[in-house]
């Protein structure tokens, strides 16, 4: 039986994609806990945009770090992408 999710410890991961490398995103880092915690402060000091979601953060954290994210996951890690990159559009518009 699996904890509630406002009971599960939050969950965080980092993600490093070079677009003009054409790889795939890597996860840079990755934890539950305290480990999120100090992984979303050390985001947020960078000025780097934070999205929530539990389910990708989920997924990405039980991912080995340094790696290519698998292709299964593409899909979701496109869309926090224009999620980033439309926030970076805006920045840029001011």
């Amino acid at each position: 039986m699996s904890a509630p999710d406002d009971e599960r410890p939050k969950r965080a991961a980092a993600l490093r994609y070079d677009r003009d490398s054409g790889g795939a995103p890597k996860v840079v880092a990755a934890g539950a806990g305290h480990v999120a915690d100090r992984i979303l402060a050390l985001a947020r000091d960078a000025g780097v945009p934070v999205r929530e979601d539990a389910a990708l953060a989920d997924a990405l954290a039980r991912l080995q770090l340094d790696l290519d994210v698998p292709p299964e996951l593409y899909a979701a890690i496109a869309e926090a992408l224009v999620w980033a990159y439309s926030l970076d559009a805006r920045t840029r518009a001011r």
